[in-house]
């Protein structure tokens, strides 16, 4: 190809490692993945952020993992908190003080002088990155970009000095809405969406990657349009759903792929005939304090009563067991559990999600008969 002489040979080719979902490898036989068009239809308008999370997330040295968890914090504490945060203040104190006018800018302090001087180091950076495939820190710049004009506003406190410096508040806002510009253009590889959505707002158009790291992109004088919101908070509300999702096609694929364990070792009817198994009525059950696995029962067992304390409590409510019929081992020594004696043990059987199913006959049958 390369004698050829009319092809373009690639010079770097970048591979990742692997991208888990919640702990496991993402499989869409198994249908464990996260599909665009599901994502798109539960969360409107937030293509950026599933962009964003990637990204952020890429494997690009090492194994990693996406989790709804990370996903909902990286909206809510980076996309929301910084990068957001930063552009409304911005933009919300310009329409305050000066109608939506973007103010001249005057003398520039050293700290005005330190803050755009970070900011272009910041720029180099991040276009290095993104010439060198390593696009998760590229947008780590870009995001830094953001912290550096939080931090500037935080400092300054155009809001104080509103009350007695109104020229020094027209400095500080033009920068910050000189970096809100650069910030446009820096997250444009990475969020197109919200970029352009910030862009319109400043009443940019199309500016080139070049710009990146001036201090001139917005003109003195021009308007900018209401601010709105880039980014949503996302609550637990929100996220539940796609994590309920994954736990219910888990379990479908543990059922799926069941295979009884094999049996165990060999024992002989004279062994079998040791454990004395009678059926009881559930007269009493309730949960145990402090335990959340363990119910406390009053079985009738024919022979006076017996409590016994069993660890099925994640799967019944007590009091959907009360009047069954169950199969326990009558002849198990007492032992303490909590507190409380229990004497003996209920059969359940486990499926094979985990789930606990108590054994007890088809039939109605009297109190403490055996099973044999």
């Amino acid at each position: 190809m390369k004698a050829h002489g009319d092809y373009i040979m690639p010079d770097n080719v970048p591979a990742n490692e692997f991208l888990n979902l919640e702990g496991d490898k993402i499989s869409t036989s198994r249908n464990w993945a996260v599909w665009l068009h599901e994502y798109l239809a539960d969360f409107p308008g937030k293509q950026d952020v599933l962009r964003y999370v990637l990204t952020a997330a890429a494997p690009e040295t090492k194994d990693n993992d996406f989790t709804w968890d990370d996903f909902q914090a990286r909206n809510n504490n980076e996309l929301v908190a910084i990068l957001g945060n930063f552009v409304n203040r911005a933009m919300v104190l310009t329409h305050k003080y000066f109608d939506g006018v973007i103010p001249t800018m005057g003398q520039l302090t050293d700290y005005d002088r330190q803050t755009l001087n970070e900011f272009k180091d910041v720029k180099q950076t991040l276009s290095d990155n993104i010439e060198g495939f390593h696009f998760r820190e590229a947008l780590k710049d870009a995001m830094n970009l953001a912290r550096i004009g939080n931090k500037y506003l935080a400092d300054t406190e155009p809001w104080k000095l509103a009350k007695t410096d109104m020229a020094r508040v027209e400095t500080i806002l033009h920068v910050a809405l000189q970096i809100c510009a650069n910030l446009a253009i820096a997250f444009e590889p990475f969020l197109p969406f919200s970029a352009l959505k910030l862009r319109k707002m400043l009443g940019m158009g199309e500016v080139r990657w070049d710009k990146l790291g001036d201090i001139d992109i917005l003109a003195a004088g021009a308007a900018i349009q209401k601010p709105e919101l880039l980014f949503e908070k996302m609550p637990d509300e929100a996220i539940q759903p796609q994590k309920d999702r994954l736990e219910r096609i888990k379990q479908e694929n543990i059922l799926k792929n069941f295979k009884p364990q094999p049996v165990a070792q060999e024992c002989t009817y004279d062994d079998f005939m040791k454990l004395d198994i009678r059926v009881g009525k559930v007269v009493e059950c309730e949960k145990v304090k402090k335990a959340k696995k363990l119910l406390k029962f009053r079985i009738d067992d024919g022979m006076g009563g017996r409590t016994i304390v069993s660890g099925i409590a994640l799967y019944y409510q007590p009091e959907d067991l009360i009047g069954k019929e169950v199969c326990f081992i009558a002849n198990f020594p007492p032992r303490p559990l909590m507190g409380i004696e229990s004497q003996g043990m209920i059969l359940s059987a486990e499926d094979a999600d985990g789930r606990l199913v108590v054994i007890g006959p088809t039939g109605v049958v009297r109190p403490g008969v055996q099973v044999k």
